[in-house]
């Protein structure tokens, strides 16, 4: 498909930055949803509107706090339950055998909840990088 005449860009400009002036562009254009460095600029020199993106940074930190809790759960649970599995082999003692049989719902509460929270902080982290 071609483009009309008007749409194509034949004209060239160009310009020179140093260094300091063209990283400062850079981390400008970075805070955009443009991908291309030459549409920002062609949208700036036009005047046209630049959308510029917008991220909580308190949020970030929250979601890296929860990320850490995360996994710092994922360990809680599987050591649970290597021991509870040390336990079982233990179940024909009868004092062990009636401390895993009550305490067995609490293992399965426990990593319900576990799970659960897992689930929502990968929501919650899911849905925060589509903002």
């Amino acid at each position: 498909m071609r483009k009309e005449e008007k749409d194509v860009r034949k004209k060239l400009v160009v310009v020179r930055m140093n260094d300091d002036e063209f990283s400062q562009l850079e981390k400008l254009h970075k805070k955009t949803t443009d991908k291309h460095l030459s549409n920002y600029l062609r949208k700036v020199v036009l005047q046209k509107p630049v959308i510029v993106k917008y991220r909580n940074e308190s949020a970030d930190d929250f979601l890296k706090d929860m990320l850490l809790l995360k996994k710092e759960l994922n360990a809680v649970g599987n050591n649970f339950n290597q021991a509870v599995k040390k336990l079982h082999l233990l179940d024909k003692i009868p004092e062990f055998r009636a401390w895993i049989l009550t305490n067995q719902s609490l293992q399965k509460a426990l990593i319900n909840k576990v799970e659960e929270i897992k689930l929502r902080v990968s929501q919650l982290y899911e849905q925060w990088l589509q903002k």
